[in-house]
């Protein structure tokens, strides 16, 4: 062994304390956490970083989150150089700046071992109210930016170990639900100092000049594994074209094109040919895009592949500045991050459905459904409820699609029933199955679920949500999943359907329906055994049943 490595032993030991961190980092947030969106839907993500900026492990949170936050930790090297101390931490939300949307607040802390500069501990988090027009700060019906709510650039939330009341009081104020805010705000912060304590500890155990050694040792075997995965792709190109359903300002549909490359050792996803940004929420910034080509990169290899920037350095990502995918401010990008990041990612898979056939799966429900809920309770106390509602999976070569479940570019948790009613002036009338919306196919689509609420009190609701006009496609002659559907049905029982994306009140006593997309099914449907269907028919039985 060279003088200048580590051996493979103390190089998986290092990588393993690594990952473990994040984890732990993870588990500190959502425990300290006051809001349901963090502590009970894990509406967050943690990660560790290099002293140079570069990704070292990630736990296993929400990919919108992740793949922007080497971003984020560049924003902020860039605008303090020379200014970064030991006991300092950043906060940011800007999407310009390397955030996702607004209501994902990040801190970043510096990590330091004997004066040196080691490396960093980043969370990301999404808080249920950060200002703006509507309660929740995700307006289906934004214009701008300004209207989404408080933007907030890379500035010192913590100096040399002092907490700075000033930025968090204007957070405080700008939010309508402000104990909730610092609550949160607290719990990222004590997350983050877990990570700086845990680290240090962890070079201290393994001497600082081995730990640098195994830092790019670590990055430099996940850069050789997916060289190893990539070298049998065929050497190839394809393109992948989907649409948005509208942005929710105009009834047109928004088209998403990418060319995939793949060369010897090199990937390139090409989104020329993409449309121009438009008015409404849907546009992304830069920061987004990048996530879900990250997503796709690490989906399409080996999951076992430890992430870190490693994985990343055979990928070219070429986006056209002032397109829906690289929107220039001041565009409103609240819907960016949650309904076309997920779009993102059904077209670079339809692309590579035509490299690797077989290995790709049919479309999943393509939205993350998000409702917004907010309002005044029958104490008079503000409040604003949060929740993203899964669907059905795609339909693989050799399986079914998973049932009711978040997909892609999500990967939180649903918020259990008993804790909205004991929270919020809610009912949950119905949490099921949605029968008849899977794909059919030789393996069938995952079906959707149906969620209904009942509001006690007026409330203000936003929603953003796809897949209701273009559906989730299937793959070799599998059929189309169906289409998403909201609607409301008001005191006098009548049925109101709803756009997918809007912002609008309810009166006590009315009801709000989410009908979420069910997947693309794979393969002939003619082609499905005879036991499958016998188990699809008995499945229906039940669901009708429950329902």
């Amino acid at each position: 062994m060279k003088e200048n490595q580590v051996d493979v032993i103390t190089r998986e030991v290092i990588r393993g304390g690594l990952e473990f961190i994040a984890e732990e980092m993870g588990i500190i947030l959502r425990n300290a956490a006051y809001s349901t969106n963090i502590k009970e839907r894990m509406d967050h993500s943690c990660s560790l970083f290099d002293y140079k900026g570069r990704m070292l492990a990630q736990a296993e949170h929400i990919p919108v989150h992740l793949g922007a936050m080497p971003l984020a930790v560049k924003s902020v090297v860039t605008t303090f150089e020379g200014e970064i101390n030991p006991g300092d931490s950043f906060i940011l939300n800007d999407p310009y700046l390397g955030g996702t949307h607004l209501p994902d607040i990040t801190i970043v802390t510096p990590i330091f071992y004997q004066k040196e500069l080691v490396g960093y501990s980043v969370n990301r988090a999404h808080h249920n109210d950060i200002g703006g027009m509507v309660p929740g700060s995700m307006p289906g019906n934004a214009t701008e930016i300004f209207q989404e709510g408080l933007r907030i650039p890379p500035v010192k939330i913590v100096r040399k170990g002092i907490i700075n009341k000033d930025i968090l009081d204007i957070i405080m104020i700008n939010s309508r639900t402000p104990k909730l805010r610092k609550g949160d705000l607290m719990a990222q912060l004590s997350a983050n100092w877990t990570g700086e304590k845990r680290l240090i500890e962890l070079i201290q155990s393994k001497g600082l000049k081995t730990y640098k050694l195994a830092v790019d040792e670590i990055l430099d075997y996940s850069e050789r594994r997916f060289l190893a995965i990539l070298e049998n792709f065929p050497n190839k190109e394809a393109e992948g074209i989907d649409f948005m359903d509208d942005d929710g300002i105009s009834d047109e549909r928004i088209k998403i094109v990418v060319k995939v490359k793949k060369t010897k050792n090199h990937l390139t996803f090409d989104f020329t040919g993409t449309s121009k940004q438009v008015k409404g929420a849907v546009n992304c910034p830069y920061a987004v895009t990048l996530s879900g080509a990250y997503f796709v990169l690490r989906s399409i290899s080996d999951p076992t592949i430890p992430a870190n920037e490693g994985l990343y350095r055979h990928l070219t990502v070429i986006i056209p500045e002032g397109s829906i995918l690289n929107a220039k401010t001041p565009a409103a990008v609240v819907g960016g991050n949650v309904e076309t990041s997920q779009r993102i990612v059904d077209t670079l898979l339809k692309a590579f459905s035509k490299i690797i056939p077989g290995k790709i799966p049919a479309a999943s429900q393509g939205t993350m459904n998000n409702l917004i809920i907010g309002g005044m309770d029958a104490n008079n106390q503000p409040f604003t409820f949060y929740e993203t509602i899964g669907g059905g999976s795609g339909g693989t070569s050799s399986k079914d699609g998973v049932d009711g479940i978040h997909t892609n570019m999500t990967n939180t948790m649903n918020t259990p029933i008993e804790e909205i009613e004991a929270r919020y002036p809610l009912k949950v009338l119905e949490y099921s199955l949605r029968n008849n919306s899977s794909g059919k196919g030789k393996y069938r689509g995952g079906i959707g679920i149906i969620r209904t609420f009942q509001t006690e009190v007026p409330v203000t609701i936003s929603l953003l949500g796809e897949r209701q006009k273009t559906a989730p496609w299937g793959l070799e002659g599998g059929k189309d999943g169906k289409q998403g559907e909201y609607y409301k049905i008001t005191t006098a029982n009548k049925k109101v359907v709803l756009p997918g994306k809007s912002t609008f009140t309810l009166e006590a006593g009315e009801i709000i329906v989410i009908e979420t997309p069910g997947a693309g099914g794979y393969g002939e449907p003619l082609e499905r055994s005879e036991k499958r269907i016998t188990d699809d028919k008995l499945d229906e039985k039940v669901i009708e049943k429950k329902t």
